[in-house]
């Protein structure tokens, strides 16, 4: 009975890692939307550009919110697991930097060039905790003695 109660908790981080992931990937695509046309505004693109730019933007810190609470998810479910203490240190999401990176970014846009430099750094955050969720369903998905399907 145990090993199924396992596969399930196994199976429920997956899925929790998946939507994480999903939500990450969804922000970085807006944020190299972003970056893009920042790039433009900045050598003259005007109104439009800008417009572009911020509404990329709105879209990244939607993506990023759900993101926020599916790491979380993702991160409670992963206490769930019972696997080697190893793994288990190696599998802990440091969220809480990406967390707060993530609130302050939108309320400090003054500049085009510090929100250029803005949009990169959370852009790294989001490369970072994609391939951290990534890593770890890797070792979730060899982990397990179930099946997943497609």
């Amino acid at each position: 009975m145990a090993d199924i109660s396992e596969n399930k908790e196994i199976r429920e981080a997956i899925q929790a890692g998946e939507a994480a992931l999903f939500s990450l990937k969804n922000a970085r695509e807006k944020l190299d939307s972003a970056k893009n046309w920042g790039i433009f505004d900045i050598v003259g693109g005007g109104f439009v550009s800008s417009l572009i730019k911020h509404s990329r933007m709105d879209d990244a810190q939607e993506y990023m919110e759900e993101a926020k609470q599916n790491l979380r998810r993702f991160e409670k479910e992963l206490q769930d697991v019972s696997l080697s203490d190893s793994f288990a240190r190696s599998s802990s999401i440091d969220i809480s930097s990406f967390v707060r990176f993530a609130d302050s970014f939108f309320d400090n846009m003054i500049l085009d060039f510090y929100v250029q430099s803005q949009i990169r750094q959370t852009l790294d955050a989001v490369e970072n905790a994609i391939r951290q969720v990534e890593d770890i369903l890797t070792a979730l998905r060899k982990g397990g003695s179930y099946g997943m399907s497609r």
